[in-house]
């Protein structure tokens, strides 16, 4: 399906038909494509890029669509990494998967401050909420390894 063009996102770099590759929900999401282009937020004379999720729901193309500067689907990237490297190697020291007086996982340094990634312990379910994420990232471990075995190869060939 092709991803409309007439919309206040304007794509350049497309991957359409999405719906085939969206992780468990392949050939049963609404997600039909992402883009980069530019942002629909954009002022005169300042042009910014994003990424777009185009979600179609049968009958048109939805609101739920998300269009995100690509700094933060970077940042998504750096946290889920971040997440996972916790679960799989400090997470099993405590309990409950994580250290209640020390939620704090890391501080990553980001244009000279840093991103703090956290156990959110103002979630009243926490405890269940945590062993039932940590089993999900181990039901999709496949679907993401090979996406972050893809990344890695692009950042090497990038020079990173």
């Amino acid at each position: 399906m092709k991803i409309p063009i007439t919309l206040k996102h304007k794509p350049v770099i497309v991957a359409e038909d999405y719906e085939k590759i969206d992780g468990r929900n392949a050939y049963h999401t609404d997600a039909k494509g992402l883009s980069l282009g530019l942002a629909q937020w954009n002022d005169r004379g300042k042009v910014d890029i994003s990424a777009k999720i185009w979600r179609y729901t049968g009958e048109k193309w939805s609101r739920q669509s998300e269009e995100m500067p690509l700094h933060r689907v970077l940042d998504l990237a750096i946290l889920i990494c971040r997440s996972q490297l916790y679960l799989r190697n400090e997470a099993y020291r405590y309990p409950d998967g994580y250290q209640e007086q020390s939620p704090q996982i890391d501080r990553v340094g980001l244009q000279g401050d840093a991103m703090t990634v956290a156990v959110c312990t103002e979630n009243e379910k926490i405890k269940e909420d945590m062993e039932l994420f940590r089993r999900a990232l181990g039901e999709d471990d496949e679907l993401l390894g090979e996406r972050l075995t893809v990344l890695s190869r692009i950042l090497k060939e990038m020079g990173y």
